[in-house]
């Protein structure tokens, strides 16, 4: 082995995982957040399907430092990690893994970024709210409700059986939630609606217009399918609505936090800067 092939070895590699990874648009800010922190780090992309991650994560991990976790690999990334941190075992969701001397460290800091970037949109407390979907971001949407001070919380959901979960963490977080299909839905005005659903999920036409009528601002965790059926519903009722890439510059700080130091809680160096530099990168600036 040259010099030089040693030195690529050795460099520090991370990669995103989901199914689908082509949309991903966090290769580009993490790579803008590394460049401007001077840290020769490399961050890639790898399409892995949800049965195939515990195999992946085995063949691949001795050469990774860590990987961030997007859908539908969460669950299986909490299964995965020897450790996780307090949000992450709250929510049984990882999408963050800090891979090091035969240790997997998880977090989830999908949590921490829907909080801060709710806030940056002028909502600081929400004590009533709404979640669409029922899957694993969900239980990251209920918890980020409980710090914005959320006391009750309506989950669309199709089945009843498939939130459950939820409702038995609402309790543990002291949140009411009541679990409605779609059909019935929005009989009363929330300040801000979370969905959760994945991109290429449609509600009826009816339910989605009766869910923009009264659901305040709609946040939208997905970002590379936009706009999607409840935005467009949104649209039509004229109220705001938000797509998924300020919760993806949020939590991707956090992020490379825990990929620096192990943690989440250690600021970045000029971590304002490389804020900034992260979202001018997202927009395409």
């Amino acid at each position: 082995m040259t010099a030089m092939t040693a030195e690529v070895a050795d460099r520090p590699r991370f990669e995103v995982w989901g199914d689908p990874i082509a949309h991903s648009l966090s290769p580009r800010i993490h790579s803008a957040a590394y460049e401007r922190l001077g840290w020769d780090w490399a961050y890639g992309r790898r399409q892995v399907a949800a049965a195939a991650f515990g195999g992946e994560l085995e063949r691949t991990e001795t050469s990774l430092r860590g990987l961030s976790i997007t859908f539908p690999l969460k669950t299986e990334a909490h299964r995965a990690a020897t450790s996780r941190d307090g949000t992450a075992e709250l929510t049984g969701a990882v999408n963050t893994l800090v891979l090091a001397e035969g240790r997997r460290l998880g977090f989830n800091t999908d949590v921490g970024g829907i909080v801060a970037d709710v806030r940056s949109l002028g909502i600081e407390t929400a004590e009533i709210a709404r979640i669409v979907g029922a899957g694993a971001t969900a239980t990251s949407a209920l918890v980020a409700l409980a710090h914005l001070g959320a006391r009750a919380v309506d989950v669309v959901a199709r089945r009843p059986d498939a939130a459950a979960h939820l409702v038995a963490l609402g309790k543990r977080l002291a949140v009411a939630v009541a679990v409605v299909p779609p059909e019935t839905a929005a009989a009363a005005s929330v300040p801000l609606t979370i969905s959760t659903l994945p991109g290429g999920a449609v509600l009826p036409a009816e339910a989605a217009d009766r869910l923009a009528a009264g659901g305040g601002l709609l946040y939208d965790v997905v970002y590379g399918h936009w706009p999607t059926p409840l935005a467009e519903a949104w649209g039509r009722a004229g109220a705001p609505a938000v797509d998924g890439r300020g919760m993806l510059l949020r939590q991707a700080v956090l992020q490379i936090r825990a990929f620096a130091t192990g943690e989440v809680t250690q600021p970045l160096p000029d971590e304002e800067d490389v804020v900034a530099v992260m979202r001018s990168a997202l927009m395409g600036d």
